[in-house]
């Protein structure tokens, strides 16, 4: 079982997802539902922060920054990042499109988009194909600039990097806006709003009394010495763990954090019990708990 776990969580970010909630940020719920009997893990539906995405770009492109800015700026007022949403979200209405990336070509007019694709609904891949609401943006993105997409893979830490260093254009990755990645990129204008939220095992009561991002502080602050938290490394969910002044986040006490590639590797460790809960930005929390579950 363990085993079988093990890969179905890894091949996760394979699949499409339909997210249990919509594009926007909601009001908290409280955690009385029962989850289902086949349920292995569920999700903590209380928006543990407030952040907003978007794009880093090279801080040596102004006129890229310009463009890009005026490209989102279109989508969000003409209904098309809209559209592109409830493809992955909500209603899961209209068709996914993958996106092929071309080989790198220094010869060639081309938009290097640095990105991880472990972060579903906004970047995965199925075989050689890029999917996901960042990744079809990406496609639109380089059409609108008459650029070649090639799209460039790899941890999420270093996604920031790779463009401050001037080897990618542009990161596009669920990137939440903070002062320390400014330092790599300059952000565009936003485009999503996004939070933190948590996983627990299915059977797990800690948190079913709390209904605000308080009261799950609460929790938090009184966890047992030596809790293990589980997270992508690199990300929002990490650094609200360990603590963060870019963000505001004070370290959660006696918690120590551990990382993973992906938050779906993370699941699968908290599912096995060698971490006590996940945390992980609010729509792929949801994808993750939907795709275990389903």
């Amino acid at each position: 079982m363990k085993k079988f776990l093990a890969i179905a969580l890894a091949a996760l970010m394979l699949f499409a997802f339909a997210a249990c909630g919509d594009k926007t940020n909601t009001d908290a719920k409280t955690n009385t539902d029962a989850a289902p009997a086949a349920a292995l893990v569920k999700l903590i539906d209380i928006q543990l922060s407030s952040e907003e995405y978007a794009f880093g770009v090279d801080k040596a492109q102004p006129e890229l920054l310009a463009d890009v800015n005026a490209f989102i700026e279109k989508i969000l007022g003409d209904g098309t990042f809209e559209a592109i949403c409830n493809k992955y979200l909500g209603s899961g209405d209209g068709e996914k499109v993958g996106v092929a990336s071309a080989e790198f070509d220094a010869s060639k007019d081309q938009l290097i988009v640095a990105t991880n694709a472990e972060f579903a609904p906004f970047e995965y891949k199925d075989g050689e194909l890029y999917y996901g609401i960042d990744m079809e943006v990406a496609a639109l993105l380089a059409a609108e600039l008459g650029k070649e997409l090639v799209i460039d893979n790899m941890d999420f830490d270093a996604v920031c990097l790779s463009v401050g260093q001037h080897k990618c254009d542009i990161a596009i990755a669920g990137l939440s806006v903070n002062a320390e990645r400014e330092e790599s990129v300059t952000f565009t204008v936003p485009y999503y709003k996004s939070a933190q939220k948590i996983i627990v095992k299915a059977d797990d009561t800690r948190f079913d009394a709390c209904t605000t991002a308080e009261d799950v502080d609460a929790v938090l602050g009184a966890l047992a010495e030596g809790t293990k938290i589980g997270a992508q490394a690199g990300t929002t969910g990490e650094l609200y763990i360990k603590g963060s002044d870019a963000f505001g986040f004070d370290p959660i006490a006696n918690a120590e954090a551990v990382t993973y590639d992906s938050a779906a590797l993370a699941t699968t460790d908290l599912i096995n019990g060698r971490v006590d809960f996940v945390i992980v930005d609010a729509d792929p929390a949801a994808a993750i708990v939907s795709t275990v579950n389903g």
